[in-house]
């Protein structure tokens, strides 16, 4: 089955399985809503981005998985870094490589525009995220992510 799988960069006729992907994902994280129309916009916006990426997971023709990537400054590294994103494959897809092929692949759009680290945040309740990213070598920080949202 491996063979049967591509992994590529998202284009604008994959926006609606992109975003069922992320309902996959955003039931599962406390943190976030599902709002398709948001999650259009927000995944529109990545597509457009010269400083990001998303990255698809295709099995004959139908998209399975997907990982997303932003470049940011690091002051701490003095140069780029990347802030990994929506990291999910479908249910039925799942541990079979998938997830491994989208990171590495993000990682290597990474080096190629000369990030020197990798960061994501996963939902803490997820713990089958947290032995993946372990699996592939992730270590846990101290730092805690915090958040305020403002008033639109």
């Amino acid at each position: 089955m491996a063979d049967t799988i591509t992994i590529r960069t998202a284009c604008s006729e994959d926006l609606h399985a992109l975003a069922s992907l992320l309902e996959e994902l955003f039931y599962i994280e406390e943190d976030f809503n599902i709002d398709r129309e948001r999650q259009l916009t927000g995944l529109n916006l990545m597509l457009h981005n010269t400083q990001g990426r998303v990255l698809v997971a295709v099995a004959d023709g139908t998209v399975v998985g997907m990982c997303t990537g932003q470049l940011l400054i690091s002051t701490a590294e003095g140069g780029p870094a990347v802030m990994v994103e929506d990291v999910v494959v479908r249910r039925g897809w799942r541990n079979k490589g998938l997830g491994s092929r989208l990171m590495a692949a993000i990682a290597a759009w990474a080096q190629e525009h000369g990030a020197t680290r990798l960061q994501l945040l996963a939902d803490r309740n997820n713990t089958p995220a947290f032995a993946f990213y372990a699996r592939l070598g992730w270590k846990q920080t101290r730092l805690v992510c915090m958040r305020s949202m403002l008033e639109q």
